[in-house]
């Protein structure tokens, strides 16, 4: 379960700074109000799945596995946005956008497999 909080608490810090970019706060010229709001709606729903994995800890898993894949549609519809056009299409935000996707796709991959991992460790 540390593995998994960690995770979540990682990919909802990198949303988070996304959407402060985005917003114009750490850094100016990537604003864009839309993609400022749906990365922090992304990482509202992280850190909700962090905090209720310190709550229902036996339901972590669950929780990580549907926040992360959430995280994963609303980036693919981000790049959806980006290749359309209506979206924001810097090198930033398309390096960003990949960036993501990895990284969610790794943690899906870490906590789908994180099961088998703590049969191997308790045997």
């Amino acid at each position: 379960m540390p593995v998994i909080r960690w995770w979540l608490s990682l990919e909802a810090a990198a949303f988070g700074g996304a959407a402060l970019v985005h917003a114009g706060v750490l850094v100016h010229g990537y604003e864009h109000a839309k993609a400022a709001t749906a990365e922090s709606v992304i990482g509202l729903v992280l850190l909700f799945a962090l905090f209720a994995s310190v709550v229902a800890p036996r339901s972590s898993r669950a929780m990580a596995l549907a926040s992360l894949s959430f995280a994963l549609l609303g980036t693919l519809v981000g790049i959806f946005t980006i290749v359309i056009g209506i979206g924001p299409r810097s090198a930033f935000d398309i390096a960003l956008h990949v960036g993501f996707v990895a990284s969610l796709l790794a943690g899906l991959g870490l906590v789908a497999r994180g099961r088998v991992w703590e049969q191997r460790q308790r045997a």
